[in-house]
């Protein structure tokens, strides 16, 4: 009776073990990710998203391999320029698998794969460069990592999307060269903009000189070439009057009566003369015999032409 119930415990186990094992066979792969199944130590199939039935005791899950991007950091390491100085560069990888098979049996490890790969092309890229251009080429030497993890790529299931130096770190006597450096730098260009300013400031102040010295003369000169003309078209207006004046003394000289009427005109033009001309204290002598008018204006050169006798 032992014994009986010994055997139907033993079988009860085995049958709760293969239970379980059935409902293990029972799989459910997330989105973005991929199952790799062995028969039977031998490569069978790959499972992606969803239910799936593997068969107990034959099929195993040998891998799992996430689809997704994935960021790999990359140490620190030591690199040496083209003008032998030290130098500590790390990075980050973006990478993701795009072949589960080949990921998993086409390398054994390809995180450590890809970061022992990034270091020494980076070693590589960096030892080509002088220091003074580490800092400005990092897009090539991020441009060579992702160039040559991508030549394996298809060997190892993977594809690099990114690649980043993260930090460039150089020597504490290096970098206080390097900041003297660019301290006498920035000096050097401060000193030539401001001589460039000075020198820019000089020429214009000098242009506005000039132009204010040209603008004056020709004011000057067009200043004079109007007064030249006002006083031309003075002049002339002054002799067209004194012509057209003369002119006419000339025709009242050539009527009847015309002498006369002269005569008397600059008479009465000199005695007026002689009014504005005395002061309150002036005294003005006058012949006796002021009736004798024509004796007095032949004194002054105003006496009368005597007149022609009738034959």
């Amino acid at each position: 009776m032992g014994l009986y119930y010994f055997n139907y415990a033993v079988w009860g186990l085995f049958g709760l073990y293969v239970l379980i094992k059935v409902i293990r066979g029972i799989r459910l792969v997330p989105t973005r990710n991929a199952y790799v199944v062995e028969r039977l130590g031998k490569y069978h199939t790959t499972l992606g998203p969803g239910p799936h039935v593997v068969v107990p005791f034959f099929d195993r899950i040998a891998y799992v391999q996430d689809l997704r991007e994935e960021t790999i950091d990359v140490p620190p390491q030591e690199c040496f320029t083209r003008d032998n100085v030290k130098v500590e560069v790390d990075g980050v990888i973006y990478l993701s698998v795009i072949n589960a098979v080949a990921a998993s049996y086409g390398i054994t490890n390809y995180r450590f794969a890809s970061v022992q790969l990034a270091q020494t092309t980076t070693r590589a890229v960096i030892g080509t460069l002088e220091l003074d251009r580490t800092f400005e080429e990092r897009d090539a030497v991020n441009s060579r990592v992702v160039s040559v993890l991508n030549e394996v790529s298809e060997a190892w299931g993977i594809k690099v999307h990114r690649y980043e130096v993260k930090n460039i770190v150089v020597p504490g006597t290096i970098r206080n060269a390097m900041e003297q450096q660019m301290s006498a730098e920035r000096e050097r260009r401060a000193l030539i903009a401001r001589a460039e300013g000075d020198r820019q400031s000089r020429i214009n102040e000098s242009e506005g000189l000039k132009q204010e010295a040209i603008n004056r003369s020709e004011g000057e000169k067009q200043r004079r070439i109007n007064e030249a003309e006002g006083r031309a078209q003075e002049i002339l207006a002054i002799a067209q009057a004194t012509a057209e004046s003369i002119e006419k003394v000339g025709a009242a000289l050539a009527v009847e009566g015309g002498p006369e009427a002269v005569r008397m005109q600059l008479s009465q033009e000199y005695l007026n003369k002689l009014a504005l001309l005395a002061k309150p204290q002036t005294s003005v002598l006058l012949p006796a015999d002021i009736t004798q008018l024509d004796e007095l204006l032949g004194s002054v050169g105003l006496a009368p032409r005597p007149r022609p006798q009738n034959k």
